[in-house]
Parts: structure tokens; C-alpha cells; sequence
């Protein structure tokens, strides 16, 4: 029987319940590892594009997959939170729970969240059995990501229309000992080359 290493459960009067087929089947029909992969960094550092880029690279392997963005899961699943710090707890919970799920399905799961504190990566870390979980520091100066901004969020956070924005007037605690460290200062096809090279050995082994 497998259940995930989750040690905050609470509930009462539920039991989990198992079926014939497991995640083992599961990997077995997809014929690699399930495992997810949690990029973290500021606003702009790289996280959407190298996860979308890592996932075409490993889609034309057959490797079977899914992105789940920040942004997107605030548009459904997290829609009622906000940017407090409670709040943002609860989104990185759900999201480590969802990856989970997915996880389970025998996938290769792409998560993309700033994920700013390092007690709520450690808490969606210890729902994962040792070496399913790898965490993907992408290290940007914040005047590289400014100098991006894509979304005009800096821009807006300069004119006072965004408070409590990461890198800014919120803090964000940086991994002192990811899985994989990326320098956000290098190419996209740089990185890629280097996330690729990482993640392909743990897929297959």
C-alpha cells in the first residue's frame, strides 16, 4: 500500500484507499520514473520559460508530462487567496498537493511558483518519498529580473500599485542547498542543456 509521506494529515474518520493499479503500473506503462521538478526563484528569474522549454525537450522523448504555472493556478484552484503570507502558504500547499496527485499518475511534474519561503518548500518537499522531489533554484539578480519584466510587474510595483511583491517589500528565502542550482544570468539554451542533462538521469535509472 502506498501513501504519501504526509505528516500533517488531520482528518478523521477517512481512510485512504488503494486500487490494483499503483504508481509502479503507472511508470511501467509510461516506461520512465515519476518525479517532480519545483523551479523557485523571483519574478522574471526564468521560471515559466525554462519549465515550458524543459517540458518540449522532454515531451520529444516520450517522456510523459505536465506544467503546473503560478499564475494558472491562480486563475482556478487558488482563485480565492491572496498574497498574504497565510495565503501564500495555503498556495503552495494545494499546489504540492495537486503535483502529488499527478505524481502518483506516474507523470513528470514541471512546477513553477516563486515559493518564497523555505519552510513551505520543505513542507511540499517532506510529502514526497526521498528522491522523487527535486527542487530548481533559478538564481537572477532582481535587476536582471526588472530589466525583463514581462508582465509590468516591477513597473507597477515601483508606482505603488502592487505591495507585498517578492524581491521587494516581501522577502524571499533563497535555497541554500537545491537539488540543482541555475545560474539566471546564462542563455536559456544553456540552462536547458544543464537542467536536461540533470533531470534525464534521474527519469531513467
Amino acid at each position: 500500500m502506498m501513501i504519501k509521506n504526509n505528516n500533517g494529515f488531520r482528518g478523521r474518520n477517512i481512510s485512504w484507499s488503494s486500487y490494483c493499479i499503483n504508481r509502479k503500473n503507472r511508470e511501467k506503462l509510461h516506461k520512465h520514473r515519476a518525479i517532480v521538478l519545483w523551479f523557485t526563484g523571483l519574478s522574471g528569474s526564468g521560471k515559466t520559460t525554462l519549465a515550458s522549454f524543459l517540458e518540449e525537450r522532454l515531451y520529444h522523448e516520450g517522456i510523459s508530462t505536465y506544467v503546473l504555472d503560478g499564475d494558472n493556478i491562480r486563475y482556478g484552484l487558488c482563485s480565492n487567496l491572496s498574497f498574504s503570507h497565510q495565503d501564500r502558504y495555503e498556495n503552495i500547499r494545494r499546489a504540492g498537493e495537486v503535483a502529488w496527485l499527478m505524481f502518483d499518475a506516474g507523470l513528470v511534474v514541471l512546477v513553477a511558483f516563486i515559493s518564497p519561503c523555505s519552510s513551505d518548500r520543505k513542507m511540499v518537499r517532506n510529502m514526497f518519498f526521498k528522491n522523487c522531489f527535486l527542487e530548481i533554484y533559478i538564481d537572477t539578480p532582481i535587476e536582471v529580473c526588472k530589466s525583463r519584466d514581462s508582465k509590468n510587474l516591477y513597473k507597477q510595483v515601483q508606482e505603488g500599485k502592487i505591495k507585498n511583491f517578492t524581491g521587494i517589500d516581501s522577502p524571499y528565502e533563497s535555497p541554500e542547498n537545491p537539488d540543482i542550482y541555475l545560474d539566471g544570468t546564462k542563455t536559456i539554451q544553456e540552462l536547458i542543456n544543464q537542467l536536461f542533462d540533470a533531470v534525464i538521469l534521474k527519469i531513467f535509472v
